[in-house]
């Protein structure tokens, strides 16, 4: 085999990073097609009832504004398998910040002024968008996200419970957050020769240009949609949103190119969001901290319009071993915009209790966390009982206590202070589910000697384009740089979208299996090739999708420092540390940058990040940057990824398991946990923000 340079495992450089620095590389909203229009939506103000009337009069007298689009005369759609979707088809208004009007105009600023020109009247109605555990109509639903089982029960868990020699019963909140990705929701969408053109900010076209096509009632071969370059989404761009259905909408109404760019304000209301989880924690254990019983109870809210249930005591079923176990989700659908993914759906908030209420458990039964994790290792998944196909925490939690130097700290709170600064180190779990979906790829030798293969991936900022070439170049045995890989366009072969970290395993899979039939053309053939080089082509169908007798899962355990200020109550992390089993890593740079990328999303979550629903308006209260705080560099000092070597045969040919979600899982607990450390003060509610620091810290004064 020829020598491969930088293939599998070496740190490559991103292929469109100069693009992307430069300004070469264009997104949704930057198509500057000739004759292009702007269009601005117009949102409700109130939270549930029905369009009276909307007055467009003065929107149309204003110069540049082309059309008014309302319930009375846009488009007509089919009816929507997302109701999300159903966009002015009809004077509903189901919750705040529903689109009733689009204003459509020669330049963004004369759409947006259009916008502020529309006068919309209503019958308002009463609503209801407040989340509590004893609401009259929270239910338990058949399944949570995922297909789960809304309910599962072994053993007799309350009785185990009732005479376990230590117990903790806890309950902990995560409010609603929001996925923020610095691109907002846009997309382009003109006719071109008899086809429609998109290019649309998402995570996957193949979806989008199907669920357009029957929206529309267009033939999917008429459409193209692109989605070359995406500056990110964190599961909100996961499925199609208003946004690409109000382009195409205006570009039919109008027979202009029309682009369609979400106000970040707009973005709370009608893109998703993380819905808020209230959980309760019951932990039964012996006297030496051996689980003999554990219940998790979550309640969450959905929309009225769509129903989605965070599955957040999911992760509960396979972490620790326990005879006697019950996780069980409960949801209330309230006048709320619709819950929707966002990073790592289920195990973020779900892993937030289940390592806080471990932590709570390490102090009850006085077993250091990282060895109570240890000891309550279970032998195969509890809930399915299928072995493992690879588990390698307990390496984790060794590695990370040796790195993090965790034997040296002193378990008792507020042990540690430095001036008005407590200091305090946690620790916390995580996990993430391996999944794989069917995809398609070719691959073709150019006589020249270089390479192509050919996905609809969708690269949204992880590095798909040079990870793809990588497994490439790898099976084919040829240097990195004469493979190219061509995504993002829904005209190439069909794949799923980039989401559930589960991008590089389903595309990864189909590049690998279509260059090894190239590469068993390649070794048929004598003498120089055809001018049309020579292809391979590839279907994961039935493979990747087939039954596994394996629970798949990456693993990882997490580290933290922080300092708490006991004068303005401010927590800051000092140290942040990861440590994953992953499977095999496929670039260990882009690795690298996944598991901090996700581990700074957990400190926001830990730390800033926060939503509240208003109660009298039925709105959220931050909708943009400046209320909606995300960690900055500035509040990350000390971050750092590792991981060790995983080989395991059951996930797909490259042997690799996602790693874009995992970071964030555990990263919040960890935060919590060395908070208690250093106050003293178990605090149950994110964000940790001073708010409600200050109030709790102890008055007695930190040992000398």
């Amino acid at each position: 085999m020829a020598d491969t340079g930088t293939t599998l495992g070496a740190p490559a450089e991103r292929r469109e990073g100069r693009d992307k620095v430069t300004g070469r590389a264009r997104y949704a909203a930057e198509q500057t097609v000739p004759g292009r229009l702007h269009a601005w939506p117009v949102a409700a103000g109130i939270t549930r009832g029905a369009i009276r009337t909307v007055d467009t009069e003065a929107a149309l007298a204003l110069p540049g504004v082309r059309t008014v689009l309302s319930h009375t005369d846009a488009p007509r759609l089919a009816p929507a398998d997302d109701p999300t979707l159903a966009v002015l088809q009809d004077a509903r208004v189901p919750h705040h910040g529903w689109f009733v009007a689009l204003v459509v105009a020669e330049t963004l600023e004369a759409a947006r002024a259009g916008a502020a020109a529309v006068r919309v009247a209503y019958d308002v109605e009463e609503h209801d968008v407040t989340l509590t555990e004893d609401h009259p109509d929270a239910r338990t639903p058949d399944e949570a996200n995922g297909g789960h089982p809304a309910h599962r029960e072994q053993g007799d868990p309350e009785a185990a419970f009732a005479t376990a020699d230590v117990r903790v019963d806890a309950r902990y909140r995560v409010p609603p957050l929001h996925n923020h990705p610095m691109e907002p929701h846009a997309a382009t969408a003109h006719w071109n020769d008899g086809r429609l053109l998109v290019h649309d900010s998402s995570q996957g076209a193949t979806t989008v240009r199907a669920t357009l096509a029957s929206l529309f009632r267009i033939p999917e071969d008429d459409i193209t949609v692109v989605s070359e370059h995406v500056g990110g989404g964190f599961g909100s761009k996961g499925t199609p949103r208003p946004h690409v259905v109000l382009a195409v909408m205006a570009t039919l109404a109008t027979g202009r190119p029309v682009t369609v760019a979400l106000p970040r304000r707009l973005m709370a209301d009608v893109v998703g969001h993380r819905a808020p989880t209230l959980h309760r924690f019951r932990l039964g254990a012996t006297a030496d901290g051996i689980l003999v019983s554990s219940l998790h109870e979550v309640t969450t809210h959905t929309s009225r319009i769509k129903e989605f249930v965070e599955q957040a005591a999911v992760p509960s079923r396979i972490m620790y071993a326990a005879p006697h176990r019950l996780t069980t989700h409960r949801v209330v659908p309230l006048d709320v915009p619709s819950p929707s993914w966002m990073r790592a759906p289920g195990e973020a908030p779900g892993m937030f209790a289940l390592e806080s209420a471990m932590d709570e458990l390490a102090v009850a039964a006085g077993v250091d966390p990282v060895e109570l994790r240890i000891a309550n290792e279970p032998a195969v998944e509890p809930d399915s009982g299928r072995p493992f196909s690879s588990r390698h925490l307990v390496e984790c939690l060794r590695e990370g206590a040796r790195r993090f130097d965790w034997a040296r700290r002193d378990p008792r709170p507020r042990s540690r202070t430095e001036g008005p600064l407590l200091v305090g180190t946690g620790v916390a779990a995580a996990t993430y589910p391996v999944m794989v979906s069917p995809a398609r790829a070719t691959a073709h030798a150019l006589p020249d000697g270089r390479f192509t293969v050919r996905i609809n991936a969708t690269d949204i900022g992880t590095g798909a384009r040079t990870v793809l070439a990588q497994i490439a170049a790898d099976t084919l045995g040829v240097p990195l740089d004469r493979v190219r890989a061509d995504v993002g366009n829904s005209d190439l072969p069909s794949a799923p979208l980039a989401g559930g970290s589960s991008g590089t395993a389903s595309w990864g899979w189909a590049v690998h299996e279509a260059c090894t039939r190239l590469a068993a053309r390649l070794a048929e053939h004598t003498g120089p090739l055809p001018d049309a080089g020579l292809h391979g082509h590839a279907d994961t169908a039935g493979s990747a999708d087939a039954e596994s007798d394996y629970a798949r899962h990456a693993f990882g355990a997490h580290f933290a420092e922080v300092t708490v200020d006991t004068v303005t109550g401010e927590v800051r992390v000092r140290r942040l540390l990861g440590v994953y089993a992953a499977g095999r890593i496929l670039n260990a740079r882009t690795a690298r940058s996944q598991f901090i990328g996700g581990m700074t999303m957990g400190l926001g979550m830990a730390l800033t990040e926060g939503s509240t629903m208003d109660a009298a308006s039925g709105a959220f209260v931050e909708t943009d940057l400046a209320s909606y705080h995300v960690p900055v560099h500035a509040d990350v000092p000390d971050i750092e990824a590792h991981w060790i070597e995983e080989d395991d045969p059951h996930l797909n040919p490259m042997g690799s398991k996602g790693i874009g979600e995992i970071g964030i899982v555990g990263t919040a607990a960890a935060i919590a946990n060395a908070t208690h450390h250093a106050t003293g003060t178990r605090y149950r509610t994110l964000p940790l923000t001073p708010s409600q620091i200050l109030p709790n810290l102890p008055t007695t004064p930190p040992p000398l």
